[in-house]
C-alpha cells in the first residue's frame, strides 16, 4: 500500500533513471518533468498537494535500481515510483513493484514484456513498445518489397524484443522474406567495421536497424563509409528522435524509414503550446526525452485526480481506462494491459542545411498498433 504521508504535505514521485548512463535522453527527460511539475504545482497541484520528484540514478544497472526503489519507498516514503530507461532495468524495477504492491509508472522502457509477458497490476507504461513501433513501420518495410533483410541491433532485452517483434511481423505479411544476417553488439560497445563488414557480406537488400545512441553514430558512420546503404533500404526505430539524429549532423543517412519526433514541424495546437513552453523555459528545443518526461508527470496528476488519493488499489483502478493529455494529444492506457495508447511519428530522414531531419512524416496513433484484447489474454499472465 501507498505510504501514508500528511495530507497537506507534497504528493511523492520516486524516479528512477540512466541519467549518466543515457544523458542525451535523460537531460531533456528530466526538463521535461521540471516544466510540467511547474505547471501542476502553478495551478495548486493536485488534491490540493504539490508533486514533488525525489531523482536516482541506476547506473543502467537493474541491481542498482532496484536498491535505489527499495530506499525511495523504505526511506523516503515515496507514493509511487516512475522512470526508468533500458529495458531489463524497467523489468527489474517493474518486478519489485508487484512484489511490493506499489504504483509503477514505466515511462521510457520498450520491451513488450513489462506489459505483456511480465505484465502485472501495478506496472503501467507510458512510451509505445517495440511492438507498436514496429507496427507503425511494418506497412513501409512491406512496400519496399525486399526479399533479403539483415538485422542489426544491441544484444540486451529491448533490441532482442524489437527485432523478435519485427521478424514474427514481417513473415506474417511476406511470406518469401529471408534474414541473411543478424549482428548483435553489447550495448554501448558496437565495433562498427566488423559490423558493417559482415552485413555487407550477406548482401541484403534491407536491413533493420535498432541501434541508437553512440552505437548509431559508429553504425552511420562506418556504413556510409563503405557504401552499405548506397542500394539497401533500411527501416530503422528511434533514429528520427532528435537525441540521436542530430549529433549526426550533415551524415545523417537520407532515406532511411524512421519513429521519431519532428518537432520543428508538428503544428497541432496541444504540441505548439508544450514547445513554446519548454524553449522559454530552458532556451532550447524539446527533445523526445523532454516529450516523455513531460508526459509521465502529466499522466500521474490525472491518475492522482481521478483516484482521489494515492493509495495503490485506488490508483491502479483509475489508471486502468486512464486518460490524460500529452504534447502529442490525448492518450488512454488500455486496461487490459495497462499499454498506453501514445503514439510515434513515422517518416524518412532527409538533409536540410546540413543536418538530418524528419521529412513526408505522419503521426501514428499507438492505439491503431495494438494487439486485440484476445491476442493479449494469450500474451499475458491471468491476474
Amino acid at each position: 500500500m501507498a505510504h501514508a504521508q500528511s495530507p497537506s504535505g507534497p504528493i511523492r514521485i520516486g524516479e528512477i533513471n540512466s541519467y549518466k548512463a543515457q544523458a542525451a535522453f535523460l537531460e531533456p527527460y528530466r526538463k521535461g518533468i521540471e516544466l510540467a511539475l511547474e505547471e501542476v504545482n502553478a495551478s495548486g497541484g493536485v488534491l490540493g498537494r504539490k508533486l514533488q520528484v525525489i531523482y536516482r540514478d541506476d547506473n543502467a544497472s537493474p541491481g542498482d535500481a532496484v536498491r535505489a526503489a527499495e530506499e525511495l519507498l523504505s526511506a523516503e516514503k515515496v507514493d509511487v515510483l516512475a522512470g526508468t530507461f533500458l529495458s531489463h532495468v524497467g523489468l527489474a524495477v517493474s518486478d519489485l513493484a508487484r512484489q511490493r504492491k506499489v504504483f509503477f509508472l514505466a515511462s521510457e522502457p520498450l520491451t513488450d514484456k513489462i506489459v505483456w509477458q511480465q505484465g502485472h497490476r501495478y506496472t503501467f507504461r507510458l512510451r509505445p513498445s517495440t511492438y507498436m513501433q514496429v507496427d507503425m513501420l511494418i506497412a513501409e518495410a512491406v512496400a519496399l518489397k525486399r526479399r533479403r533483410w539483415a538485422l542489426v541491433y544491441p544484444n540486451y532485452e529491448y533490441g532482442q524484443s524489437a527485432v523478435a517483434s519485427f521478424k514474427a511481423r514481417l513473415k506474417a505479411l511476406q511470406a518469401d522474406v529471408e534474414f541473411v544476417a543478424e549482428q548483435a553488439s553489447p550495448l554501448g560497445k558496437l565495433d562498427a567495421g566488423p559490423v558493417v563488414q559482415a552485413l555487407a557480406e550477406a548482401k541484403p537488400d534491407a536491413i533493420f536497424n535498432v541501434l541508437f545512441g553512440a552505437d548509431l553514430a559508429k553504425f552511420v558512420r562506418e556504413g556510409n563509409n563503405r557504401g552499405l546503404f548506397e542500394k539497401t533500404a533500411v527501416v530503422s526505430l528511434l533514429t528520427g528522435e532528435p537525441e540521436y539524429l542530430d549529433p549526426l549532423k550533415a551524415e545523417a543517412p537520407q532515406g532511411w524509414i524512421v519513429t521519431g519526433y519532428p518537432w520543428y514541424a508538428i503544428e497541432s495546437a496541444a504540441h505548439k503550446q508544450f514547445a513554446e513552453a519548454y524553449q522559454r523555459r530552458y532556451k532550447d528545443y524539446p527533445r523526445l526525452g523532454s516529450v516523455v518526461g513531460y508526459s509521465t508527470i502529466k499522466a500521474l496528476a490525472a491518475g492522482f485526480k481521478a483516484a482521489g488519493s494515492v493509495d495503490t488499489e485506488k490508483l491502479v483502478a483509475a489508471f486502468q481506462g486512464l486518460e490524460f493529455e500529452t504534447p502529442f494529444g490525448a492518450a488512454k492506457f488500455r486496461a487490459i494491459d495497462h499499454q498506453s495508447t501514445m503514439g510515434a511519428y513515422v517518416g524518412r530522414i532527409g538533409l536540410q542545411a546540413g543536418k538530418g531531419v524528419m521529412q513526408q512524416f505522419r503521426y501514428a496513433d499507438g492505439a491503431k498498433h495494438l494487439p486485440s484484447d484476445d491476442q493479449v489474454r494469450q500474451l499475458r499472465p491471468k491476474p
